[in-house]
């Protein structure tokens, strides 16, 4: 791999445990998991379609509304104190246990995050997690109205750190979101947490690892 200047780590599923909700689910379901993971699904294909329909609302509205169709969609039975308690579960979201040292160990090449999330959700899961000290630029889609796997999102983490892409490293546990990166032009690091198939779009991570530590230095 070419010499790496910088890194930008996608947020939900790769430094923040998206399942985490599932602590909060236990209120209205026996199955928490299959709710979480409906709702995750759903989330991101709203986003993938808001894109494609040029309607964008921001990831905190489209997270409410994949959770509102998820709770229809299973039975369940959900007030609004309950969609409120799982949305507020979004802003505290656990990272995965590996990520605080896998980041400092990063440290004297400047680390962004490049997110769907909107600003106050990003802002909230960074301070609530304390990863803010190691985070040089935390960057939402929000800038460009547009959701991910949009080149104009990508554009964004070079233009931030001064770095173009091919010099940069940029790090997902989210296949569809490695195969945008790595179409864009970053050098791509794929964390497979899951043992995933690769996704058959024709381009390919630079680098596969199992946990953030594993990413070269």
């Amino acid at each position: 791999m070419p010499a790496i200047r910088g890194y930008v780590f996608d947020a939900y599923g790769t430094l923040f445990d998206v399942h985490s909700v599932i602590d909060a689910g236990r209120a209205i379901t026996t199955d928490a998991t299959t709710l979480s993971a409906t709702w995750r699904q759903k989330q991101l294909e709203y986003t993938w379609l808001r894109a494609l329909m040029g309607r964008y609302e921001d990831f905190w509205a489209v997270t409410e509304a994949a959770l509102r169709h998820s709770v229809r969609r299973l039975g369940l039975r959900a007030g609004e104190d309950d969609i409120r308690r799982l949305m507020d579960a979004y802003l505290s979201l656990a990272c995965f246990p590996e990520v605080p040292a896998a980041l400092a160990r990063l440290q004297g090449r400047p680390c962004a995050i490049l997110s769907n999330g909107s600003p106050r959700m990003l802002a909230a899961a960074v301070a609530s997690s304390g990863l803010g000290r190691h985070l040089q630029h935390v960057l939402s889609v929000d800038t460009v109205k547009t959701y991910k796997p949009a080149p104009a999102v990508y554009a964004l983490g070079p233009r931030a750190l001064g770095v173009e892409a091919g010099q940069l490293l940029f790090v997902s546990s989210n296949a569809w979101d490695v195969a945008g990166a790595k179409a864009f032009g970053y050098q791509v690091a794929w964390c497979n947490r899951t043992g995933a198939p690769a996704e058959e779009l024709g381009v390919f991570p630079d680098l596969v690892i199992t946990r953030l530590d594993e990413l070269p230095d």
